[in-house]
């Protein structure tokens, strides 16, 4: 189990209470001015990856103050209990293992198990389907090749998986993916209505095999197929990822066409586990692989770096410092790639459902924020729609930028223009206008002044890979993975559970049997009064 540390009682919070009311009010740009050699002391460069951090509202005083704040709440260790199959999930009594599923140890313990053969055989279960599938030496009922395949799962059994094939779709095959998650009836309908039942894979998602939207699109699914092939045939197009084969085996999936899951890896975390299948199937396992030898240089970069040159800690550090002590409650994440459309839900999701806690590890509410609320798009419609707000709004929102040196189809022009913007915005954001340049460019009308004049000082940090593939991909995934689990070791919380999504679960199910008896139960007002005129 972790260390239970108020951060808000050590000797290095007060430290960096009292250096903020120094730092408040400083300017970035005087922090420049007198530094011509600021950038080279605040930056990383690591493999293919330059993380510059140069501008933010930031000293390195600052982040020697957090390093004390890592001793003292023993981040170290904590680091050390998350790699090796500690519980550090408490109030779950599990282990945090979603990193083994990529790591090249030899050995790791849970329970007194090694897991790295369970996990190996995993994977080339994996392997060999994938690669019967896009071979064609699996087929389907009618003797022909599959076309398409249909992830079934929601939250971590979907948003994992469809970022990475949208991110990696310039590495994909013949098949075509598609990924049904939400319950909504007329969303399924609309995925049905272009696929063949002779040649679609359906991949469900599901630990349990109990999850109410999974379950009920698959069995809505299965009645759509089963309107063409009979019940033998749904050996042949169907495939679970669960633990349940009880459940499994009435659905009528065949025991050869169950990938096991664990409950060491955590939903928001699986896409690295058999959940990943439909990654494996969209851009073949060699690529899966690379995806998972990229975490791994980045679980490796994050257990030895120093935390002076280590990505996740100093991303984790300035985090921190802008939630808690500027107070402000957003982060915006901008990836200068079409391709990164999806990382930004997929963040929302590993950030806000980890550290969107309100008690600490004692049971106790903190005194304290915790949690960023993640938000963006891809740069550059981003620029067209909200960076007016980042730019001249009265919020502080902190950035990440993210691009790549190289295009994947090479297409230097637009790839030029796209940079251009990447490196525009964090320099407008850092420098703003000022009220003579303003005067400048509205010489004849010295009434535009004001609302041209911005002051700058909005942080960013910026990140720039070489090229997206599925190893820097992987990397970049875990970097953010890291990131989140430093935040909570800091701020002495569970990243690993989820009970309030749980409870809501609950509500949803007592409410649906209200419906279908068609009589509202006992609840308050506003919801007896909407649930009535539902069932008018």
């Amino acid at each position: 189990m972790l260390e239970n540390t108020n951060p808000t009682g050590t000797v290095a919070w007060q430290k960096l209470r009292t250096h903020f009311s120094e730092m408040q009010y400083v300017k970035m740009q005087d922090l420049f001015k007198s530094d011509n050699n600021r950038t080279e002391k605040l930056h990383i460069l690591w493999n293919d990856f330059l993380l510059d951090y140069s501008k933010n509202r930031i000293e390195k005083k600052t982040l020697d103050l957090f390093g004390e704040l890592a001793e003292e709440v023993d981040l170290k260790a904590a680091i050390q209990k998350y790699f090796s199959g500690d519980k550090i999930n408490h109030t779950e009594e599990r282990a945090v293992l979603h990193t083994a599923l990529r790591s090249d140890e030899k050995e790791i313990l849970v329970d007194g198990v090694n897991i790295i053969p369970e996990i190996n055989t995993v994977k080339n279960q994996i392997r060999v389907f994938s690669e019967a599938v896009i071979n064609g030496t699996k087929r389907g009922y009618t003797d022909k090749t599959f076309t398409d395949i249909v992830n079934i799962g929601i939250g971590g059994s979907d948003l994992g998986p469809d970022m990475v094939v949208e991110a990696l779709q310039f590495y994909g095959n013949h098949l075509k993916l598609h990924f049904i998650s939400n319950i909504d009836g007329d969303h399924i309908a609309e995925k049905l209505k272009y696929l063949n039942p002779e040649t679609t894979l359906f991949v469900i998602v599901s630990k349990t095999f109990t999850t109410q939207e999974t379950l009920t699109n698959a069995q809505t699914i299965r009645k759509w197929f089963l309107k063409e092939a009979s019940e033998t045939d749904i050996a042949h197009h169907f495939v679970a990822v669960s633990c349940n084969l009880e459940k499994v085996a009435e659905f009528g999936i065949s025991d050869t066409n169950v990938f096991p899951m664990w409950d060491w890896v955590g939903g928001r975390f699986s896409l690295w586990s058999a959940v990943g299948l439909s990654i494996s199937l969209a851009i073949g396992y060699e690529n899966f692989e690379s995806l998972l030898k990229g975490a791994n240089k980045m679980d490796e970069h994050f257990k030895t770096a120093a935390f002076d040159a280590n990505i996740p800690v100093i991303l984790a550090f300035i985090s921190i410092w802008y939630n808690n002590f500027f107070e402000a409650e957003t982060e915006a994440i901008i990836p200068y790639s079409d391709y990164l459309k999806k990382l930004i839900p997929y963040l929302q999701q590993s950030c806000m459902e980890s550290n969107g806690k309100q008690v600490n590890r004692d049971g106790y509410p903190v005194n304290y924020q915790t949690g960023t609320i993640i938000w963006g798009e891809p740069g550059s419609n981003s620029q067209h729609a909200f960076f007016q707000l980042i730019h001249q709004g009265t919020k502080l929102i902190p950035a990440d930028f993210i691009g790549f040196k190289e295009s994947l189809y090479g297409n230097k022009e637009h790839h030029d223009i796209l940079m251009s913007n990447f490196f525009a915005q964090t320099e407008a954001l850092l420098n703003g206008k000022t009220e003579a340049e303003a005067t400048n460019e509205s010489s004849e009308n010295s009434y535009l002044i004001p609302f041209k004049t911005f002051d700058g000082n909005r942080p960013t940090n910026t990140l720039l890979i070489n090229k997206l593939t599925p190893q820097s991909l992987g990397s970049l995934i875990a970097m953010y993975e890291h990131k989140i689990f430093v935040q909570g070791v800091i701020w002495n919380i569970f990243s690993f559970d989820q009970f309030g999504v749980e409870y809501g679960k609950s509500l949803a199910n007592t409410i649906l049997d209200e419906i279908l008896h068609h009589k509202a139960g006992s609840h308050d007002s506003s919801t007896n009064f909407l649930l009535n005129q539902y069932l008018k």
